[in-house]
């Protein structure tokens, strides 16, 4: 719909938002600059991301109660309290998981990010309020808070799936991208020294080649996270760290070792053949 276009356009080009936004996201990066803290908050201890499979569960209880108010009658009243109090629960994750995700991004997408927390918060705030209502036996004033949190709730959800299927926020940079599938010439043996790092072309794509000693590996140069530089990023200890959102992924197989980033880097195999580095994708 073209009116919810235009609002979401605006709340993009919303830049007094930034003076809340940038401080804001400053403080939750240094919260979640540990690697523990980075790999469980983004998913990288499950390689995918977090924040989408626990938005369900919120939503989904949400939805759930909100047709259980509506048309289950007092038989399904105590139904709608759990799914009311389920969703408070996983609110919780779901907002810090979020929280860590926005941190990482940048203009129109951290603001529309910031709207889509606000909504959500809101309906947070609402759910609680009905499930104090409902506890003190104000049933009817704890249905209709429940609608409006429903409301908010749906507001951010619309939202996140903006940022997500619009912008593509969150998404892997890498998905379309493929490097050959054959044995490929990519470089003189002699231009790759031991320790040094070069970026080639190899089909469609940019490739970083890192050499150690006889070794050498062979990762996509974009990173999968936000499409960062991956590489101007630093080489140390066999990976590779971008210098974006310093997602660190292992050269010798693009596994993530360090979030924010969750899908590994694509690698390939390496060869040299007359004086020349051969690369070819992974089966």
């Amino acid at each position: 719909m073209r009116v919810l276009d235009d609002l979401v356009r605006r709340a993009e080009r919303w830049k007094a938002l930034d003076r809340v936004a940038r401080p804001l996201a400053d403080g939750v990066g240094r919260a979640v600059r540990p690697t523990v803290v980075r790999n469980v908050l983004s998913g990288a201890v499950i390689g995918h991301p977090l924040h989408p499979l626990l938005t369900d569960v919120t939503i989904g209880a949400w939805t759930m109660a909100g047709v259980l108010d509506l048309v289950g009658g007092r038989p399904a009243a105590p139904a709608a309290d759990l799914l009311v109090r389920t969703g408070i629960a996983a609110a919780v994750p779901t907002a810090v998981t979020g929280w860590h995700d926005w941190s990482g991004t940048q203009g129109a997408d951290r603001r529309l990010g910031l709207v889509h927390a606000a909504a959500n918060s809101t309906a947070l705030v609402l759910y609680t309020a009905s499930l104090a209502a409902r506890a003190g036996g104000h049933r009817d004033g704890g249905r209709i808070l429940g609608l409006a949190g429903f409301g908010a709730v749906t507001a951010g959800g619309y939202l996140g799936g903006h940022l997500s299927y619009i912008r593509g926020v969150g998404v892997n940079r890498t998905a379309w991208r493929r490097g050959p599938s054959r044995w490929t010439d990519v470089l003189a043996e002699t231009d790759l020294p031991d320790g040094g790092h070069r970026t080639v072309a190899a089909g469609k794509v940019t490739v970083l080649l890192v050499r150690q000693g006889r070794r050498v590996d062979a990762l996509d140069s974009v990173c999968s996270h936000m499409g960062g530089p991956l590489d101007q990023g630093t080489i140390a200890d066999g990976c590779v760290t971008c210098p974006w959102h310093g997602s660190t992924f292992r050269l010798a197989d693009g596994s993530v070792v360090r979030g924010p980033a969750t899908a590994r880097q694509p690698a390939y195999e390496t060869r040299v053949q007359d004086g020349r580095i051969e690369i070819r994708a992974r089966p």
